[in-house]
């Protein structure tokens, strides 16, 4: 993201400003976590932050909380603060991944070890 300056090297916005310096979010979110945009009436769209336009424009296509911190150049914490945020006001969805007790889905892994042999 471009600031003021035209300089590709700085974010959009000061991360820790936008999320009042929390560092965490509200409850766990993982990096691999997807995230796609909630439908938004066209009036909601002047009420959104800068930083929201760009994580719902981003989000148009599912992209995991790692990519949306990547692409906004902002780090990790502050990704998730935003996203959980976010999802807490129903402008985006998250997609979490299903695993039982923590426990890997076996027929995963099996189709992950079949890919990995064919190779």
């Amino acid at each position: 993201m471009l600031e003021g300056d035209g300089t590709e090297d700085e974010p959009l916005f000061r991360p820790y400003a936008v999320t009042g310096g929390r560092a965490e979010p509200s409850y766990h979110l993982a990096m691999e976590t997807l995230v796609s945009s909630a439908p938004i009436m066209g009036d909601d769209l002047s009420l959104l932050t800068p930083e929201q336009e760009a994580i719902i424009v981003l989000c148009h296509s599912v992209r995991s909380v790692a990519e949306i911190s990547a692409l906004l150049r902002v780090p990790l914490g502050v990704a998730r603060v935003l996203i959980a945020d976010m999802a807490d006001e129903g402008l985006v969805r998250l997609h979490l991944p299903r695993l039982n007790q923590g426990q890997p889905d076996h027929n995963l892994l099996e189709r992950v070890l079949s890919g990995l042999r064919r190779l």
